[in-house]
Order: C-alpha cells, then sequence, then structure tokens
C-alpha cells in the first residue's frame, strides 16, 4: 500500500486550488521555498478560534448593558472608541465586577482580537497585557480567542488590516439601515494564512514599524506639551511677571530674559496684565488673513495637497489621508493665497479652534471652511501666534463667537480680524520664539518619518501577506528607511 501524496494550498485569485505536489512545476516549488508565504492556505476564521467555550462571540444584547449599568471603576467595556489603533485603549466606561460576571460569555482577555461589528467597520484591535485582566465587549464588538497553535494574533490583525481584507469586509457588510456586519460574516471570512513560524516573523517586522512610528508620535506629544507649558507659563499665568513682582528670579530662566518682563501688573480690555503689553486686534499684528475656496476641485492621483477640515487634529497637520489636485488646477485653487511654511491654517466651520503650522516642503492649496494666518515677514513671531491661537484663552474667545447653526457651526470670518489679543513686546515674543521654533523644526520632522513609515508598513502589509514579498526583501527595505 502506498502512501497518498500530500497536497498543497496554493492560493489564486479565485480561491484555494489543490495541486499533488508530484505534479507541482520546479519553478513554482523554487519560488516556494523562497518565499515562505507562498503556498499558504485559506482557511476561514472559525477554524483559528481557541477550543474553548465563547472562543468566538458578540457583545451582549442591548438590554442586557446600558448606560445605567457603568460605575466609575470596574470591568472596562470596549467601545468603538477603544478600537482606534493596534491595541484596545483609550477612555473606558466600566461596569461592576458582579455585572461582570453576569455578562461572563461576552468577556474578553489580553491577546484576544476585537472587530468592530457597526460604526466604523474594518476597525480590529488587540486586547494587550495591562494594565486590565479582562473586559467586557459592548453590543458593537465582536471578539476572538485565537487557538496559539494555529495563528499568531499581531499577523491576524495585520491581516484584517490588509486592503483585501478591509475589501471583504465592505462587499459582506449588511447595508440594511447602518451598515453593519455580525458574528456568522466573521466566523466565515477566509484568511490567507502562512505557516506560524511566518505569521510570527511578519508580524514581527510591520510591529516594529508600527512601534517607531508610536514612539515618534509619543516623542512629538512631549514636546509639544513642552512648548505650549512654556506659553502657559509666560503669557497665560505670567509666571515671570509675577516672580519679579516679589523681588525673585524667574525660575529656570537666563537675567538677560528675565530683564524682558516687567515687574507689574495693570488694567487692560482683557483684565490684568503685564504692564506695557498691548491688546490688539489679531489683523493689527499679523500681514493677513485669508479665506479659502468655497467649492472642492477635481481629484488627482497626485499633485499638490488640498488640506481639508480631516487633515487638522487641533494643533497639527494629519497628512496620512490627502486630497490631491492636478499641478494644472494648483494655480486656479491658490488665487487668494498660496500657503507657505510658517502660515497658520485653521478652521473657521463645522470643527471649530484647530489651528496648525504648514510645515516646510508641503505644496498645498486650502479646502472649504479653511482660512489661513500669515505672520509678518519680518518680526512676524509666527510660533507665538500659532501658541496663542491653540491656547485656552484664545479659545475661550472662539467659544464666544460661535454661531451656532442648524447643521454646523461657525464662527464669522470677517469678525476674525477683530478679536482682541495680547500682543507683549517684540523681545519677549522672540525669546519664545527662540526656544520652541526648534522643538516644532523636530516635531515636523518626526511627522515626516512617521509618514515615511506609515507609507512603507501600508505598502509592505499586502504584499507580505499575499506572499508577493518575500521577508529579506522586506527587511531590506525597513532597513533602507533607517533615518
Amino acid at each position: 500500500m502506498t502512501t497518498p501524496t500530500p497536497t498543497v494550498g496554493r492560493v489564486s485569485p479565485q480561491g484555494v486550488t489543490r495541486q499533488d505536489t508530484t505534479a507541482e512545476p520546479a519553478t513554482d516549488v523554487g519560488l516556494r521555498e523562497a518565499n515562505p508565504t507562498y503556498g499558504a492556505e485559506v482557511v476561514l476564521l472559525e477554524e483559528l478560534a481557541a477550543p474553548i467555550k465563547n472562543s468566538i462571540v458578540g457583545g451582549p444584547f442591548g438590554s442586557n448593558l446600558v448606560s445605567k449599568d457603568y460605575v466609575s471603576c470596574g470591568v472596562p467595556v470596549i467601545r468603538g472608541q477603544n478600537m482606534g489603533g493596534r491595541w484596545v485603549g483609550g477612555e473606558f466606561v466600566f461596569v461592576s465586577a458582579e455585572k461582570a460576571d453576569s455578562l461572563s460569555p461576552n468577556k474578553a482577555h489580553p491577546g484576544d482580537l476585537v472587530f468592530t461589528q457597526r460604526g466604523t467597520l474594518g476597525q480590529v484591535a488587540i486586547v494587550p497585557m495591562s494594565p486590565y485582566s479582562e473586559y467586557i465587549v459592548s453590543q458593537s464588538q465582536m471578539k476572538v480567542t485565537l487557538d496559539a497553535t494555529k495563528a499568531d494574533v499581531n499577523f491576524l490583525y495585520y491581516a484584517f488590516r490588509s486592503p483585501e481584507q478591509l475589501d471583504y469586509i465592505k462587499n459582506t457588510a449588511i447595508q440594511t439601515g447602518v451598515p453593519h456586519t455580525n458574528l456568522g460574516i466573521l466566523k466565515k471570512t477566509p484568511i490567507q494564512l502562512p505557516p506560524l513560524a511566518d505569521q510570527r516573523q511578519i508580524a514581527a517586522l510591520l510591529g516594529l514599524l508600527d512601534d517607531r512610528i508610536t514612539l515618534l508620535r509619543e516623542t512629538n506629544a512631549t514636546l509639544e506639551a513642552i512648548a505650549q507649558a512654556l506659553f502657559k507659563s509666560w503669557f497665560v499665568d505670567f509666571d515671570p511677571v509675577r516672580a519679579r513682582q516679589q523681588g525673585l528670579a524667574p525660575e529656570g530662566m537666563i537675567d538677560a530674559t528675565a530683564a524682558l518682563f516687567p515687574d507689574g501688573f495693570e488694567e487692560s480690555e482683557l483684565g490684568l496684565v503685564p504692564k506695557g503689553w498691548k491688546v490688539m486686534p489679531v489683523g493689527g499684528v499679523v500681514e493677513g488673513i485669508y479665506d479659502g475656496p468655497h467649492a472642492t476641485p477635481p481629484e488627482a492621483n497626485d499633485g499638490p495637497v488640498f488640506l481639508g477640515i480631516k487633515n487638522l487634529t487641533g494643533s497639527t497637520l494629519d497628512l496620512s489621508d490627502i486630497r490631491h489636485i492636478a499641478e494644472s488646477d494648483f494655480a486656479q485653487w491658490t488665487r487668494r493665497v498660496t500657503p507657505r511654511a510658517g502660515d497658520i491654517v485653521f478652521s473657521y466651520e463645522a470643527t471649530l479652534g484647530f489651528f496648525a503650522l504648514i510645515p516646510e516642503n508641503l505644496r498645498c492649496c486650502l479646502g472649504r471652511r479653511l482660512a489661513l494666518i500669515r505672520p509678518r515677514t519680518s518680526g512676524g513671531h509666527g510660533h507665538f501666534w500659532f501658541h496663542q491661537f491653540v491656547a485656552p484663552p484664545f479659545q475661550r474667545l472662539l467659544e464666544k463667537h460661535t454661531i451656532h447653526g442648524a447643521t454646523v457651526n461657525r464662527i464669522a470670518l470677517k469678525e476674525f480680524p477683530h478679536y482682541q489679543v495680547l500682543n507683549p513686546p517684540a523681545g519677549i515674543k522672540a525669546a519664545f520664539d527662540g526656544f520652541v521654533a526648534p522643538l516644532w523644526q523636530r516635531i515636523q520632522a518626526n511627522h515626516a518619518q512617521a509618514q515615511t513609515l506609515a507609507t512603507l508598513r501600508d505598502t509592505l502589509l499586502p504584499r507580505l501577506i499575499s506572499g508577493q514579498l518575500r521577508l529579506p526583501e522586506a527587511q531590506a527595505e525597513l532597513e533602507s528607511a533607517r533615518p
């Protein structure tokens, strides 16, 4: 009796074909050996679930978990807002331990994979090892506990972020009412699965990119916090003035800088302000304020960036999702103003109070509901004004002038130049810019590097998942992207 020749799973656009190895061309065998993911099989997600009860479940029925069940501390509930990144995190609501036990089939634990069922379809996140030992999955989420002998959770996370999987989720979503998916669809989701060792190597490489991106973003958050804390100390709390008023040397400040600050206060339209500091309208301290176009140009595959409100995060620009316009359209859409490095872009409708500095080497035009503040070319102190606009006093001024509409809130852009702001002497503004300008140069460089790494990750991901790219080649591309 002869032993049957084993078959190998080969992925094609139509699915998995089964082919006897004795009939496999030598060139195919060589390619499969050179590329570990070539020859990956396709399995259903339910086949990768751990052989335990409730390894793949959805959230509780609506009436079993409602807002009145939430308490100040206890077992965290995973909702859509906790699914924004690789790891489940953010601000949680909680239920009591007793309530959590009553929902034990809906618990998730570290190492589980969580999916969005309704809302932002395609979201997936891993339950981290800390700080909580268990969670409750909300009505809008589903979770899978994987069989670690079959699948690596980090690989599955990246697999579900690939364009093919996102297209599958979109194409299989139930369109009745709010688009949604369900547990039955999730269980039958096909996954292209290489051997476990290769899964781990692929996930490790992609995870390294994500770790670098996270570190750059955390560094930027720290640098920006330093700049904002300095502005608050000097221009909101007036710490150097208060110190001099008490005959003390301002903390952490050299004598030359300390001497720029007065030693007392005086009344103004904005209340008590340091002596000699002026209150002036915005239009009187900058070169100009420009409105963007009130329409949207045709989209192009490449070319200058058409900035939109979605690209403003509050105090920075997020260029991970951009719209391009054709080079031939650029002159038309910059007739009012061509943004340049150091300009301050802001939103005046819908999402209010967002400001951002235009970085170096960004050719862009303004989108709808965006305007631009141009600091003076000579002695404009753009970083000082940017920080004044994002600081709480000016944000409160915007709230005071907000016009609440039936569809969107807005501020009257024609009134913006008349808003009153505090204008310290030029020497103090220059000193502040001297401290924070290098911080923002580093922030913008880090942001550009993070975007480069994110682009590389998103380029490598589908090629690695599909087996089109060998791991050594991907590692070489990763090395070439090192700063």
